[in-house]
């Protein structure tokens, strides 16, 4: 039997929706497209919480994913199993460092690769776990950002770390229509000349650093200025964080400006991107920002923050307004000047492309991993 080229090793791909999860997708369909060109590169994607019958077959055939319903032994023998005779092991995540680390100790010719995100490799790793990271052949941070942390908490050898930045779903639904989608506009009470400024995130009593707060406080000294303006948060809360946010809200008196919509499924987002004026997320802690190539796709100006991966993914801010994300007075005059300006800042969608493109991705993995 032909041995594994690449087996890739990962937590969850699609029985959630988040950004590691979509990194996750893209990466293991450029891995199957590698197989479909070489016969001797086959592929096999292992999944710790997804069951098999979860995946999309849209990326990748069932026959290369197999899911271990959270079944960790099972993963974890499978796993070892499979890479020890792979001669190329690629981790999703920081988290699945330890078996990775024991495949590399009983097969040294194993080639190991991490893909690294962004808060979770920021911090100084525990010295175990610095001695497994520093086992990995090859880092792949998703931002120079990430890399530059990574290499100075972890005293990681530059040489070692290649960065290649997420990029756009192949599958993510085209703008059908120039005018905003009226069934949205009648659903969230918005009027065809309102300004809508859109941020797109999970809303986490827990992690409180996408910048929203700030973006509120912005709209509060904006409202007069601007009384056609709206601010709509896509994105799944939890019950704390929405309490929170609705005695905010309640406090600056921006019950008819603030909409928070909850949960929206992916076939959605391109009409939620449509209905949007200015994409906003001024995060401090953002790995990359996938949103934001999204939103640029979508033809929506993008304000981001300049201390994190946004900076990355607005390519050092050719494609959007950079603020400091502390500064709650930069965000409101950054809104001011997007509004005031508008056609500067609508991003290009073939530059964008050129950038984030699928194809882009896949051949700049390609040739860093082979």
């Amino acid at each position: 039997m032909p041995k594994t080229h690449f087996l890739f090793l990962t937590l969850r791909i699609f029985s959630a929706t988040g950004g590691i999860e979509k990194v996750c997708k893209i990466a293991g369909m450029a891995l199957h497209q590698f197989s479909l060109e070489a016969a001797d590169k086959i592929v096999k994607i292992f999944s710790l919480y997804d069951e098999s019958k979860d995946i999309n077959t849209t990326y990748f055939p069932a026959t290369t994913f197999r899911g271990f319903g959270n079944n960790r032994f099972n993963f974890l023998c499978a796993a070892f199993k499979e890479g020890a005779g792979s001669r190329i092991v690629i981790l999703s995540h920081i988290n699945l460092l330890a078996i990775g680390y024991i495949i590399k100790l009983f097969s040294p010719a194993t080639k190991l690769v991490l893909i690294a995100h962004g808060i979770e490799v920021w911090v100084v790793l525990p010295w175990w776990k610095k001695k497994m990271l520093h086992q990995c052949d090859l880092i792949l941070p998703v931002s120079d950002f990430t890399k530059k942390k990574m290499v100075k908490q972890n005293q990681l050898p530059e040489e070692k770390m290649k960065v290649i930045n997420n990029c756009l779903d192949p599958f993510l639904l085209p703008v059908l229509q120039v005018s905003k989608p009226q069934h949205l506009q009648n659903a969230y009470g918005i009027k065809a000349n309102d300004i809508v400024l859109l941020t797109l995130t999970r809303l986490s009593s827990t992690e409180k650093y996408k910048g929203y707060d700030l973006v509120m406080q912005a709209i509060h000294d904006l409202k007069e200025k601007l009384p056609s303006i709206k601010y709509l948060i896509v994105g799944k809360y939890d019950i704390s964080e929405k309490e929170r946010l609705d005695k905010l809200i309640a406090s600056l008196n921006l019950q008819q400006q603030i909409i928070l919509t909850g949960f929206i499924a992916d076939e959605a987002l391109a009409g939620h991107y449509n209905l949007a004026d200015v994409f906003i997320m001024p995060s401090r802690k953002e790995g990359f920002g996938i949103v934001f190539i999204e939103a640029m796709f979508y033809g929506k100006p993008v304000i981001a923050g300049n201390m994190d991966g946004s900076v990355d993914a607005l390519h050092n801010g050719e494609f959007g307004l950079l603020v400091n994300p502390n500064s709650q007075q930069e965000i409101t005059n950054a809104i001011i000047e997007v509004i005031s300006n508008y056609s500067k800042y609508v991003p290009e969608q073939s530059t964008v492309m050129k950038y984030f493109g699928f194809e882009v991705y896949k051949e700049k993995l390609k040739k860093i991993i082979g």
